[in-house]
């Protein structure tokens, strides 16, 4: 068995599974814009001169912050 068939069967009830902070973030921006984003989560990283990159590089080194805008796309996204 490969290695990526493992790391899919070990998160089968993960929604993020496989998505990347990047994708995650470009929709949000996209859905919301980036004062929309900074409405409903009140970062400098979202408020102060946003971009992309300035925004990733915050999310990765802080875990409360990534957890609401994981939990922001995942209440954002269409159920299916």
């Amino acid at each position: 068995m490969k290695r990526n068939e493992d790391n899919q069967q070990d998160q089968p009830n993960n929604p993020l599974h496989g998505m990347k902070l990047k994708e995650v973030l470009e929709f949000l921006v996209s859905f919301y814009g980036w004062d929309g984003l900074g409405e409903r989560i009140a970062i400098n990283c979202f408020l102060s001169n946003p971009s992309i990159g300035s925004s990733l590089k915050f999310l990765r080194r802080t875990p409360w912050a990534r957890e609401k805008v994981e939990k922001l796309y995942l209440a954002s996204i269409p159920k299916f």
